[in-house]
């Protein structure tokens, strides 16, 4: 995701039935503890095909923006972002006085009217600059701690994780398993690079595995990143149909359940520094994916009709392009079957 300061351009090089902040594999039973009393969120639900859109927390060039302000057509708010601390592995969070905020309890009312409208707000953790690192135990247990105050501090509904400077799958999992121990009902999503999610053998896709059973989704980002491999082992230039769909075909392969998969796209040109789309071609990924229609040059050989659904960067830069992405792909999203 962009870094405050480059206006919006991103690194290069990142079931079933409606749930309640959980994945499918949650609810079969796995890995899941009793609700902590100490939780200060409130759990807003997580349709069964949702949106993704990151709220900018500074100024950029693209429309500044208050949460109360973001598009209801987004399930799912990631506050952007957490950032590190002087102690390995620890985050904090400070409202950037440009986004118009008087006081940190009207940002906090703005989570629970949210919230009370069905929508989560979690938190992102990194960004391109984002200097966080969890790489042994005691970061790992700086990691939860800190998350998890904050959670209880301004309700959060998660967590979302945008580390784009390597991550330690064995630490991040250790971590993230820890905050999803005192918050049961977390919403956990992840927006790697696609070179970050080319095999199961990397490390984001393990720390995505290592935590399916309450994993929500991962937001791959489908963009600045040039050319990749598809799942049939073909190149795809990013900005296509097919870039999209057979990117999303390795990780539906690869171990995830479909309903953790979801499309991430910049809101517009001006968002990423490449592979922008327009709605209408994320709306065909989406139909090729759960219906088999609308395919460009590759078609996969089976359909995915839990596909989460997408995401994008930003609310902020959406709002600049007119809202195009909440009103087009929000309304495709919650019409898939």
């Amino acid at each position: 995701m962009p870094a405050r300061l480059l206006a919006g351009l991103t690194a290069a090089l990142l079931t079933t039935a409606a749930l309640v902040g959980t994945s499918t594999a949650q609810a079969a039973g796995t890995h899941r503890p009793a609700p902590s009393a100490a939780t200060a969120t409130t759990a807003a639900a997580v349709p069964r095909h949702a949106v993704t859109g990151y709220w900018q927390n500074f100024d950029n060039g693209a429309t500044v923006q208050k949460l109360k302000d973001v598009d209801g057509a987004y399930d799912i708010i990631a506050v952007s972002f957490a950032e590190a601390t002087g102690q390995p592995g620890a985050v904090t969070f400070q409202l950037d006085p440009a986004v118009g905020y008087g006081s940190a309890d009207e940002f906090k009312a703005d989570i629970k009217a949210k919230q009370a409208a069905g929508t989560s707000v979690i938190l992102s953790v990194g960004g391109e600059r984002g200097a966080v690192s969890v790489s042994d135990a005691a970061s790992a247990k700086n990691f939860a701690d800190s998350v998890s105050g904050l959670m209880d501090e301004y309700g959060f509904n998660g967590v979302d994780i945008d580390l784009e400077n390597g991550l330690n799958s064995a630490y991040m999992t250790q971590a993230l398993k820890a905050v999803h121990d005192r918050h049961a009902d977390i919403v956990v999503t992840m927006a790697p690079q696609t070179i970050d999610m080319q095999s199961p053998q990397n490390e984001y896709f393990k720390t995505a595995l290592g935590i399916k059973d309450f994993l929500t989704a991962v937001n791959m980002q489908y963009y600045n990143s040039g050319s990749m491999n598809g799942c049939d082992g073909k190149v795809y230039a990013q900005g296509t149909v097919d870039f999209l769909t057979a990117l999303a075909c390795i990780q539906l392969e690869g171990g995830l359940d479909p309903s953790q998969v979801g499309i991430g796209v910049p809101a517009s040109a001006r968002a990423a520094g490449g592979g922008y789309v327009a709605p209408s071609v994320v709306n065909a990924a989406l139909d090729c994916l759960t219906r088999g229609s609308n395919c460009g040059s590759f078609k996969p050989s089976r359909t995915y009709p839990g596909l989460r659904g997408a995401m994008t960067w930003s609310t902020n830069w959406d709002a600049a392009h007119g809202n195009a992405f909440a009103a087009q792909v929000g309304a495709h999203v919650h019409g898939l079957p």
